[in-house]
């Protein structure tokens, strides 16, 4: 090793590892919650993960919900 490096030499560079997800806050019934939890118990994984695969899911299939309002 050199005893000593000239760092201004050195160019930036982007972490690959840092995450690419978004944080976000969103506010669920304690029912989708206690669901969700559940499975991801099951399934050995965290339910944040568990709920960004469906929703992912969801978005691959292009799923749409049908909405109707009784007037």
């Amino acid at each position: 090793m050199k005893k000593e490096y000239d760092l201004k030499k050195m160019k930036e560079v982007k972490n690959p590892y840092k995450s690419i997800k978004k944080s976000v806050g969103i506010n669920l019934s304690p029912e989708v919650i206690d669901y969700f939890k559940k499975i991801a118990e099951e399934a050995k994984i965290p339910y944040q993960k568990l709920i960004d695969l469906y929703l992912l899911d969801c978005v691959k299939r292009k799923k749409r919900l049908k909405l109707s309002w009784a007037i």
